[in-house]
């Protein structure tokens, strides 16, 4: 939500309990009508899904995990930790309609972008392997730098300040991770927000989430 990244958050509960407060951007589907709302959830399959109720629904879970959404995701605690967080929320009749429109992420290389700088390398550009190094040792692309995601942090000494750094890893989560450390550190930096494999010889395929 702060990063402004589109996603779908679903108020499992009662709609009559939900209009005494619901976290602001959440569409009302009660958990005994999920089922049923299959086609109003988004075509794309990897839009983000994040579940909340007053507890821990496993089979809201499950239901929307089986339709083919991988992340998907409940809110640990429900509204009663969002609210004991500080999280705000909003009362009335919350919408009813989901509406996904997913754009590019914070920081985000084009796989386009990404495969040139990649292929033709820049002087002013390190492509970064946030990877661990056991992933690393079975293929890298030809150039890149291997330092684990967990690892940043630690190591800023490693990683030249004048110079842009694109990080990548196998689904750009943990290129993601990285983005944040470097951007909070003061780099210039974007990631890759794909999915990547790399063989031995360091050929490469880059598929869209």
């Amino acid at each position: 939500m702060e990063k402004d990244i589109a996603h779908v958050l679903v108020d499992l509960r009662d709609p009559k309990e939900t209009e005494k407060g619901f976290i602001p951007g959440a569409v009302s589907i009660p958990a005994n009508e999920l089922a049923v709302a299959k086609d109003t959830f988004p075509a794309d399959k990897s839009a983000p899904i994040i579940l909340y109720a007053n507890q821990l629904d496993e089979q809201a879970f499950k239901t929307v995990r089986n339709w083919g959404y991988k992340d998907t995701a409940v809110l640990n605690g429900g509204i009663d930790a969002w609210i004991k967080d500080g999280g705000k929320i909003e009362k009335g009749k919350p919408g009813t309609t989901i509406s996904y429109l997913p754009k590019p992420r914070p920081g985000e290389i084009s796989i386009d972008e990404f495969k040139a700088r990649a292929e033709t390398g820049a002087q002013d550009k390190i492509i970064l392997d946030v990877r661990d190094a056991d992933e690393a040792m079975y293929g890298m692309l030809k150039g890149a730098v291997n330092i684990p995601a967990g690892q940043i942090k630690d190591r800023l000494r490693d990683i030249p300040k004048d110079k842009e750094i694109i990080a990548y890893c196998m689904t750009g989560l943990r290129a993601e991770s990285a983005y944040d450390d470097l951007k909070e550190s003061g780099y210039k930096t974007r990631f890759l927000n794909a999915l990547i494999q790399i063989d031995k010889d360091g050929k490469y395929e880059i598929t869209k989430k």
